[in-house]
């Protein structure tokens, strides 16, 4: 009987130390490895802000979506095209989708509001009632508790409306420029078991957020390794601007790439300052050639439905092709 309970004592000690012995060797591994990728793969992601601003940005993103141009985009749920980012979503379950979480509106005549309302969260709106134009105004006004209930409703929303949500990221970056602010961000994403944007590491150190990466790494909050900002200087610049960002794509790294996708349209003009940058970025992310390009360093694409799968389910997602129409 000793024996038996001394060999069964063993077994469960044995168990414990192999387990221990897993998670650290889980932790050791990079995210590009958890991901299922050889250690010095290059990974992108690369996403298409704005989904539902207005129907020239719809048409642009849900094309560069199809041919595979861009591998995930992000909604604008409180904007008056959401609903059709919705109907797309809802018919085309390949798309990695999420919430672009928004408490600006930066265009002067084209506007957009609280998905509580202003009577809600007051602290969030202008005198007419919409968001402010810009990151300072929202730091200057707005009380924390009305901003989380409001970014909450805007997922909330989206899920109700039948998205499957894939991740969040912040629209001009209002959840991620301030203390406070990133913190909420980050446990928001917990809460919903959400991947989320971040910068990367080095950039993060230089401006004193290293911590938020540990915050997140520690709350199981997957996240890519880099990530790349900026526009091109100049449309004539588009091509050559683009190929040199993607070639500086780092091996062992999971990167990702944002765009904006719009259509060269009277609506795209009068609604934004950017009309054509977002236009010929589109054009150059949809063409077949840059796919053949990306594909000829290395790169391997995949999109946010990939972390959320790791992050979820604790394991590599299968492996898919992105892009399912032909331009």
């Amino acid at each position: 009987m000793v024996c038996r309970f001394t060999l069964f004592l063993f077994l469960v000690v044995g168990l414990i130390i192999a387990n221990c012995l897993y998670a650290q060797e889980q932790k050791k591994q990079s995210l590009v490895e958890r991901l299922g990728f050889p250690p010095d793969a290059k990974v992108l992601i690369i996403n298409a802000d704005d989904f539902g601003m207005n129907h020239s940005t719809n048409v642009a993103t849900m094309r560069a979506l199809r041919v595979g141009g861009v591998t995930s985009a992000t909604v604008m749920v409180p904007c008056p095209w959401f609903l059709e980012a919705v109907d797309f979503a809802k018919n085309n379950s390949k798309a990695s989708i999420g919430v672009h979480t928004t408490l600006t509106s930066e265009w002067r005549n084209y506007k957009w509001g609280p998905v509580l309302g202003r009577t809600a969260v007051p602290s969030l709106c202008d005198e007419m009632g919409y968001f402010y134009p810009d990151v300072p105004f929202v730091y200057l006004n707005a009380k924390l508790d009305e901003v989380e209930r409001e970014v909450r409703a805007q997922i909330d929303k989206a899920l109700a409306a039948g998205i499957d949500v894939t991740h969040i990221d912040s629209h001009m970056g209002t959840l991620q420029y301030a203390p406070g602010y990133h913190e909420l961000y980050i446990k928001i994403a917990k809460d919903y078991n959400l991947p989320c944007r971040m910068a990367g590491r080095e950039l993060m150190k230089k401006y004193g957020g290293e911590y938020l990466i540990d915050m997140a790494d520690k709350m199981g909050v997957l996240h890519p390794d880099e990530l790349f900002m900026g526009d091109p200087p100049s449309i004539e610049e588009t091509e050559k601007w683009w190929k040199e960002r993607l070639a500086s794509v780092e091996p062992g790294k999971v990167t990702e790439i944002y765009i904006h996708c719009g259509e060269l349209t009277p609506e795209m003009k009068a609604t934004t300052g950017s009309a054509e940058r977002r236009t010929a970025d589109t054009e150059f992310f949809c063409k077949k050639e840059t796919r053949e390009y990306i594909k000829s360093l290395g790169i391997r694409l995949i999109s946010y439905r990939e972390l959320r799968y790791l992050q979820r389910e604790g394991k590599p997602m299968p492996p898919v092709e992105y892009g399912w129409a032909e331009e």
